[in-house]
C-alpha cells in the first residue's frame, strides 16, 4: 500500500473520527474521499472494516448530537445560528423544514445525503422536541447507509484509489498545496455566493421596527405569514391582521393576496 494510504492505516480511526465528525457537523471539509480511501484499505487487509464502520458512525453521533442538543436548549434561534456559520445560504434552512414537513424523520436519514443540510436537520429535530432515542436510532442508520455506502465503493475500486494515492504521494508537497488550493477554492466560491445572497436580500427587507411603523402611520399593508408549519410550531405567535398561509399554498391560494397595495412577506 502507498504512502498516502499508508499514513490513513496508521492514523485511521482517530483522524475517520475527527473528519467525519466536523464534516457532518457542517464544517466544510469533505469526508467522502476519506471514507473513499478507508474502503480501499479495508479491501487491502489494513484496516478492519467493523472499526471503521464503527468509527465513522462515533463521528457522526457526536456532531447530530451537539446539534441536536443546541435545538433543544436554545430552540428556533439556533437555525439562525446555523445560517451565520454555514457557508450554505440561508435557505438552507427552510429546504430543511420544507422536507421535515413533508417526511418528518426520513429528513434525518436523507440528510446524511444532502451536502450541508444534515447539521441544521439534526438541530431542527431538537427544536421540535424528537425523542432522542428516535432521533439516535434514525441518525445511526441514515449514518450507517451513508458510511458503509461510500466505503463499499473505495472497497470495490480500491486498485484505482491504490494509483491514485500513488501518483499524489509522488507529487509531495505540491499535492498538498493542491487539495489546500482546492478546498480553498470551494469555501472561497461559497462565500462569495453567501454575500451575494445576503446582500440582494439585504435590500428587499424590512426590520420589524419599520414595519410597526408603516403600520402606526397607516400605510396600507397586507402582511402575509408565509412560515412554515414547524416555524408556527415553534414560534406560536402572528402579527395581527396578517394572512397566514404556507409556502406550499401560494399557487393555489394567491388569489386572496391583493395587489392594489404594498405587501409584506414574513417568512420567519
Amino acid at each position: 500500500m502507498k504512502t498516502t494510504l499508508e499514513w490513513v492505516a496508521g492514523y485511521g480511526p482517530p483522524v475517520l473520527f475527527a473528519w467525519v465528525m466536523v464534516d457532518q457537523a457542517g464544517i466544510p471539509l469533505p469526508a467522502i474521499p476519506l471514507l473513499l480511501a478507508v474502503g480501499a484499505l479495508v479491501g487491502a487487509g489494513k484496516m478492519n472494516v467493523l472499526v471503521a464502520l464503527g468509527t465513522a458512525l462515533a463521528g457522526c453521533l457526536a456532531a447530530d448530537l451537539i446539534w441536536y442538543g443546541f435545538g433543544r436548549r436554545r430552540g428556533a434561534p439556533v437555525l439562525g445560528s446555523l445560517c451565520r456559520i454555514t457557508l450554505e445560504a440561508d435557505t438552507c434552512v427552510r429546504r430543511v423544514e420544507g422536507l421535515f414537513t413533508r417526511y418528518r424523520l426520513g429528513t434525518l436519514f436523507m440528510a446524511k445525503f444532502l451536502p450541508g443540510l444534515n447539521p441544521i436537520a439534526a438541530a431542527l429535530s431538537g427544536v421540535v422536541k424528537v425523542r432522542i432515542d428516535r432521533f439516535i436510532g434514525i441518525e445511526l442508520a441514515g449514518a450507517l447507509v451513508w458510511a458503509a455506502g461510500w466505503m463499499s465503493v473505495g472497497y470495490a475500486f480500491s486498485d484505482l484509489i491504490d494509483r491514485v494515492t500513488d501518483q499524489v504521494s509522488r507529487m509531495g508537497g505540491l499535492s498538498i498545496l493542491l487539495i489546500v488550493g482546492l478546498l480553498a477554492a470551494y469555501v472561497g466560491v461559497k462565500y462569495v455566493q453567501r454575500q451575494r445572497f445576503i446582500r440582494a436580500l439585504r435590500m428587499a427587507r424590512m426590520t420589524p421596527e419599520e414595519l410597526k411603523q408603516r403600520i402606526e402611520d397607516g400605510q396600507e399593508t397586507i402582511i402575509v405569514d408565509l412560515r412554515t408549519p414547524l416555524d408556527v410550531q415553534t414560534t406560536p405567535f402572528t402579527i395581527r391582521g396578517a394572512l397566514r398561509m404556507s409556502p406550499e399554498e401560494i399557487e393555489k391560494r394567491h388569489g386572496e393576496i391583493p395587489r392594489d397595495v404594498d405587501i409584506v412577506l414574513c417568512c420567519s
